[in-house]
């Protein structure tokens, strides 16, 4: 099969290659419009400078191209009757991508004010990029969008996240050739090697080189042609060209191209599905080459623009000032012929819109660009075939992940049918104690597999790569277009998509403003491999301010769990797997903790997401405890236990209050977020003016800056992580951190009145203990005895 698609002049007819260029036409003109106009939008007189918006805001440059691509996916998804939407990677083509949904209608059935005639599209024009308008860029206002065009290299992760699981679906994704230097974009090319031809549906990338960044030459585009084939040969593709100056030539090679690629498309699906094969398809990607800031003026005070990079943003400048800029914007909007595109009340002509599709399957209607609108419940098994048993506190341990796993393979198994269900993580399933899912199901895989491979299947639904930007784009575009999943990192290198959490975050927190977005299922993740036991990976492995970073964001989205044990993770995760619309991030350990409560316990410990724990602490209830001592995270809840009761055994007439924390937004006031704490609620908790001891997980300030405003603010204490890592032993990382119960028996007696002095000879013993391990871990490797075979003590009666 030739690489260059036909372009003969016969391919389309002579109304149909008409009715695409007018389509493009109007899509280009509404473009500019959307960039320069308050009114006249229909050049009904000739322009003046009060028709032009005072700052001029926008992205030209990539919207010719993006409105190619528009109009042709309508021409293809009319002839053959597909179910698609489209992926829109360069970033502000915002006003393309507008452009098309006002044409086919779905913009002004969202939004009724902006209707499809001459008056609506004066709203349309001035609405962008205008103070109470739209964003310049593709965003959740958007009709159709399942991406935010923000920050660039996530479009065809998310494409992909899109098709799984989604059969008859067509995911079109434009890789901007900017966005294509960017890390995530680059280790997105191999997702093909994940996509399972029965039971997903297909990406087509179509490649956009038009040959600019802002101000400098993009890479790909200046690729020769041999070497840029070779490249995507490499990632697995069959590279179709477009390429060209000459619009109406253009049309005919990008119709052939996008036939030549669905039939293969096609092709694939059909010998998977009917025939059995199972081999890895090459899949096609369109590679597209036409200018920058294609149609636009070519140059503007003697300097080329057009197929430059002048073309990014506004290529023409100062028009209200400007009379010469004034007569250039006129001839360029004229130049498109809008009184052929549109009739005197400012509809849309019929030729236009011959190739728009009708119903859901336009692009800017389809619901799996609202995947709410598609989301089933999750079938969730009841949490006691899973809980641990817990007849009496500490007494015995269990790995929390592990239980988890126990019940995630439950929900493989009860969703392998309806497949709305993926895990997703960066080759860490397994050692995240998740292992047994692979019971239920097997790990994506479309490439080569070796006898001694485990676990690998063409039709499996855990998704593991080693890019965890690949793993969050999956994943995000799973949730967006209506299913459920969950993301299993190791803690420190969670970090790695701090950027693209945010550009989550702030699509979740638009999104929940407009009604017409429906709630999607929530983005869970699992961070464990956590700071505290990664001593054997050492300092590198050791990083738990993810935390600290999702908690600035916007409290209407984000919520953070840090379950003390295996039956507070189960209900934790069972809350997290219901919930929509949040950004869910559990901490919780994979190695041996102590079970702390009952199922029934951690079900109202969890739904409280902060209280005492009654039994730990030595407080009678006639007054006031003496000190507080707060912890939250699973390892910090030991020390603070194993503190605790040194404190009930030396010092039995201290009234000790024990106060454990799952929800850390439960901290925040209740103006702040919506599981915030109200004054009088902090202070019954943690007194107004006792010394609180606070044992936490991650970095000690975050817990300052939380609880800043409360009266106890003075007396509050917080021992944490504070980047004192290294290869060592468990107890050896709370030691260098201060974090140890040594450590935290100091802290109540130098900070509880009255008790300094006349416990010096404790403290000593305290100190003592802290040099008797430092010597023994250098003699032994293991920690001391006494820690490491530490228990709560059994309190009968």
């Amino acid at each position: 099969m030739s690489d260059t698609p036909p372009t003969a002049e016969t391919y389309l007819s002579d109304s149909a290659l008409a009715a695409l260029d007018a389509h493009w036409r109007a899509a280009n003109y509404l473009s500019v419009g959307q960039i320069y106009l308050l009114d006249n939008a229909l050049l009904t007189e000739p322009l003046r400078p009060e028709h032009i918006k005072p700052r001029l805001l926008g992205h030209w440059g990539t919207s010719p191209g993006l409105n190619l691509v528009h109009t042709h996916l309508g021409r293809v998804v009319c002839d053959r009757d597909l179910e698609a939407i489209c992926v829109w990677g360069p970033g502000h083509g915002g006003p393309a991508v507008l452009a098309s949904s006002w044409l086919d209608g779905s913009y002004s059935e969202t939004y009724p004010d902006v209707g499809r005639d001459a008056h609506g599209m004066t709203r349309f024009f001035r609405q962008f990029s205008f103070p109470g308008g739209v964003p310049s860029h593709v965003a959740p206002e958007t009709p159709g969008s399942i991406h935010e065009g923000g920050e660039l290299g996530y479009s065809l992760a998310h494409a992909y996240g899109a098709a799984l699981d989604n059969p008859g679906l067509l995911v079109a994704c434009v890789i901007g050739d900017g966005e294509a230097e960017t890390g995530p974009l680059a280790a997105s090319w191999h997702s093909n090697k994940f996509l399972d031809p029965v039971h997903d549906g297909a990406v087509l990338p179509i490649l956009h080189l038009n040959g600019y960044k802002i101000a400098n030459p993009t890479v790909l585009s200046r690729l020769p042609r041999p070497e840029l084939d070779a490249l995507l040969r490499g990632y697995g593709h069959e590279p179709l060209y477009v390429e060209g100056v000459e619009p109406l030539a253009v049309h005919r090679a990008m119709a052939a191209a996008m036939d030549d690629a669905l039939d293969r498309i096609a092709d694939i699906q059909r010998a998977a599905r009917e025939g059995g094969v199972t081999e890895r398809p090459r899949w096609p990607v369109i590679v597209l080459r036409t200018p920058k800031g294609w149609t636009g003026p070519s140059e503007v005070d003697g300097l080329p623009v057009e197929g430059t990079w002048r073309s990014h943003q506004v290529p023409v400048s100062d028009v209200r000032e400007n009379p010469d800029h004034l007569r250039v914007l006129e001839q360029w909007m004229r130049s498109y012929r809008p009184q052929d595109l549109f009739d005197s009340q400012g509809r849309p002509r019929a030729e236009v819109l011959t190739y728009v599709p009708g119903g859901p399957r336009r692009l800017g209607a389809n619901p799996h660009a609202n995947g709410g609108l598609l989301t089933r419940d999750l079938p969730l098994p009841e949490l006691d075939r899973y809980a641990v048993s817990v007849e009496q506190p500490g007494a015995t341990l269990h790995e929390p992940t592990r239980v988890l796993g126990d019940l995630l393979e439950q929900v493989m198994r009860d969703t392998a049918v309806r497949r709305d269900f993926r895990v997703v993580g960066p080759d860490e399933t397994a050692s995240n104690r998740l292992q047994a899912v692979f019971d239920a199901t097997g790990k994506a895989w479309q490439a080569q597999t070796l006898t001694t491979d485990e676990h690998l299947s063409g039709h499996g639904r855990v998704m593991e790569i080693l890019s965890e930007h690949v793993c969050q784009g999956w994943l995000e575009g799973y949730l967006l277009t209506g299913r459920h999943g969950l993301f299993s990192c190791y803690e420190a290198f969670v970090h790695i998509v701090d950027s693209m959490v945010n550009q989550h975050i702030k699509w979740l927190k638009v999104a929940r403003t407009l009604p017409w977005r429906r709630p999607v299922p929530s983005l869970n993740y699992l961070l464990t491999s956590h700071v505290w036991r990664q001593d054997h990976n050492g300092f590198s492995h050791q990083d738990p301010g993810f935390v600290d970073h999702v908690l600035n964001k916007s409290p209407q989205v984000v919520r953070v769990y840090l379950p003390p044990d295996a039956n507070t993770l189960l209900s934790v995760a069972d809350h997290a797997l219901r919930s929509r619309d949040y950004v869910n991030v559990i901490v919780a350990g994979k190695q041996p903790c102590f079970d702390w409560l009952s199922m029934d316990q951690a079900r109202v410990h969890c739904a409280r997401g902060a209280g005492v724990w009654e039994w730990a602490g030595t407080e009678d209830g006639s007054r006031e405890p003496d000190v507080v001592l707060a912890a939250a995270g699973d390892v910090p809840t030991q020390e603070v236990l194993a503190a605790a009761s040194l404190l009930r055994q030396y010092l039995p007439e201290l009234a000790v209050r024990v106060v454990n924390v799952v929800d850390m937004t439960r901290l925040l006031p209740r103006e702040e977020h919506p599981h915030g704490m109200t004054d009088a609620e902090f202070d019954a908790l943690f007194t107004r003016d006792k010394p609180v001891i606070f044992a936490y997980h991650g970095y000690p300030w975050l817990v300052h800056r939380l609880a800043y405003r409360r009266a106890v603010h003075p007396f509050l204490h917080v021992r944490g992580y504070k980047e004192m890592g290294t290869t060592t032993t468990p107890f050896d990382m709370v030691v260098r951190n201060d974090l140890d119960r040594f450590r935290l028996v100091m802290d109540v007696l130098d900070r509880t009145p009255g008790l300094a002095v006349r416990t010096a000879s404790l403290r000593q013993r305290m100190e003592d203990a802290r040099t008797r391990h430092h010597a023994w871990i250098r003699e032994h490797g293991t920690d001391l005895p006494e820690v490491a075979e530490w228990s709560w003590p059994r309190q009968d009666g």
